[in-house]
């Protein structure tokens, strides 16, 4: 079977449109229909239904998209396992990473292992885990790497590295002058935190609620999207922040942030790497093997 058809079809069912897939995959737009007619022609079925301005697929779409899914899949696989047999990686990956993951841990590792494995083509999506995990249940990624667990029982999470989330504020902050906080002062602290989603956030939720605080009860002034976002927030106001320690070492060192304990807590979480359950595309197992072995010892889970 034509492998441009089988991935035409793929990018207009993802993307529930003719010109978005026109676009993704550089081809006109008449060149995408034509490809679709051809794979309806021979299984004499409709794959999609224009319904006003909106694509959708039908119950045949649904079964081609499911088996296009593994074909296309099998196909990466095999063209790795050939090309293995010569010591030459070759193939694709595509990871989704949360946002601290994909800005302070993965650039250094990432740099190496495409200096190390040229011909494979990796693409990054870089969202909160939330979009992550949903990403991975529909096969429009081959790994994720996540801030925390969630509860679909369709996906394997396995820890592979610690991370510690840490108060800050700008280094002259007028609220705070020492180096902690009381759990009152706390309280009073105006805060900003990542948005809704989050990993991060969500671990941040669950140590208040071990120590018996509710975010709801705190001074939360604003959330906002991205750690870069609340750092250079934090540095130009009197707010607080709850961040990772990955993501202020150089703030830290050039005193425009500091720590600042609250009593006795502590934020510690661990990053997962998730994967659909079931056999896992090669080219995963070896980045998995790469980034393990990248790590810093005192990092790893």
């Amino acid at each position: 079977m034509n492998e441009i058809r089988l991935k035409a079809f793929l990018s207009v069912a993802k993307n529930l449109s003719f010109t978005k897939a026109s676009r993704e995959l550089c081809i006109s737009q008449p060149a995408i229909s034509k490809h679709i007619n051809a794979l309806e022609d021979r299984f004499n079925v409709k794959l999609f239904l224009r319904i006003a301005n909106n694509v959708v697929l039908t119950e045949a779409g649904e079964v081609m998209l499911y088996h296009v899914n593994k074909i296309l899949s099998n196909l990466n696989d095999l063209e790795y396992a050939m090309h293995l047999l010569n010591k030459d990686h070759v193939g694709k990956i595509r990871i989704g990473a949360s946002t601290t993951i994909a800005q302070y841990v993965l650039p250094q590792i990432l740099a190496k292992f495409i200096e190390e494995y040229p011909n494979i083509d990796i693409s990054i999506i870089t969202e909160n885990s939330s979009f992550i995990e949903n990403a991975l249940t529909q096969n429009d990624i081959d790994l994720g790497l996540v801030e925390g667990l969630c509860n679909n029982s369709s996906l394997s999470f396995k820890p592979f590295m610690k991370d510690e989330l840490v108060a800050t504020v700008g280094f002259h902050n007028e609220f705070i002058n020492g180096k902690e906080i009381s759990i009152e002062k706390f309280y009073e602290m105006p805060l900003v935190l990542r948005e809704r989603g989050s990993g991060t956030l969500n671990v941040i939720e669950q140590v208040l609620l071990d120590n018996n605080i509710k975010i709801v009860d705190l001074n939360v002034k604003l959330h906002l999207g991205s750690t870069e976002a609340i750092k250079t927030f934090i540095q130009n106001s009197q707010c607080l922040a709850i961040v990772s320690i990955n993501a202020i070492e150089r703030e830290l060192q050039n005193k425009l942030l500091k720590i600042v304990d609250i009593g006795d807590i502590s934020f510690n979480r661990v990053f997962y790497y998730v994967t659909n359950y079931g056999g896992q595309n090669p080219i995963v197992n070896h980045f998995l093997s790469f980034l393990m072995e990248s790590l810093p010892n005192h990092k790893k889970s």
